[in-house]
Order: C-alpha cells, then structure tokens, then sequence
C-alpha cells in the first residue's frame, strides 16, 4: 500500500504543480463529488461498450479493444468523481481506484484493475487490455479472429460498467 500512497501523493503534487505554472493539470486533484460528471462518465462508458460491438460488425474488430479500453476508463473516472477526484492521467486514475480498493471504500474486482494497468516491460499481461489495445492500435493488424477473446472483453466490459453503477449510485 505504500508504494500506491507514494504514487497517489506524486500525482498530487504533480497536478498542483502545473497548475500553478498556469497549465492544464496532468495529474489528479481533488474537486468534490461530482455527480453530474460521474452521469458523463457512466454515458460516455455505455457509448464506448455499444461501440465494442459496433466495430466488430462493421469490419473493424481492431478498434474495439480500443473501445474495450475506454469502456473500462471511463467507468474509472466515474468512480473517481464519485470520490471527489479529477484525474488526466491513466496511472494515476488506476492508482486511485486501486487505493480505493485496497482502502476497502469500494469493492471491486481486481480483475478490472489489471486490465488497464501499466507493467514493466518485464511483467507485461499479454491478456491484459492495454496491452491488447496497443498490439491492435499501434500494431499493423486489421481484425481480430478470435471471438472467445473478443467474447471476454464484451463481458468484462459490461461487468465493469454494471459494478461501477453499484458503486457510485449507492
């Protein structure tokens, strides 16, 4: 737990930093429960898992691990706005919800968590979401042809978004 507190206190400290340098904040602050932003965050996550399957359909299967990835974030966010948070910075937004969790204020399935989480190069997940999201984004290949993964990624999707309502509406 040390080592999330010590990179929750560096995305702080980093976001207070730029903002009093006068720039966009690249970290995380604390602004107060946010709602209505969490409302966002929740419609912009089901606007990202219909496009999931959208893509697939349409020929564009590469896309939907993208889809898959910012389905699972923005659920994120919308719990940090839950807790007050604002965060710009993926690390930061995993770090937090992984705070929350090992802090018991919010249960959760670490399995949402190693999704979007970031590892060495050495300790890299190849199930991992992010790291499906980059071998197709950055990668040269068009589709995917297998459908029990893009069958567990739907599901881990819908999952994620149905566990975070529970979360921020309770």
């Amino acid at each position: 737990m040390v080592h999330i507190n010590n990179k929750i206190e560096w995305c702080l400290k980093k976001a207070e930093k730029e903002i009093k340098e006068g720039k966009k904040h690249r970290g995380l602050i604390f602004v107060g429960i946010n709602l209505e932003e969490v409302k966002k965050h929740l419609s912009k996550s089901e606007h990202n898992l219909l496009a999931v399957t959208y893509f697939n359909k349409g020929g564009f299967s590469d896309w939907s691990m993208s889809a898959v990835f910012y389905c699972i974030y923005h659920c994120f966010l919308a719990i940090a706005y839950k807790f007050g948070y604002e965060s710009r910075n993926q690390e930061c937004t995993v770090s937090l919800i992984k705070l929350l969790r090992e802090e018991s204020k919010i249960e959760f399935d670490s399995k949402f968590i190693e999704a979007l989480e970031v590892y060495e190069e050495s300790g890299r997940h190849e199930s991992s979401i992010i790291e499906k999201r980059e071998f197709y984004t950055y990668g040269t290949t068009v589709s995917s042809e297998d459908k029990e993964e893009f069958s567990r990624s739907l599901s881990l999707c819908k999952e994620c978004l149905e566990k975070t309502k529970n979360i921020v509406f309770k």
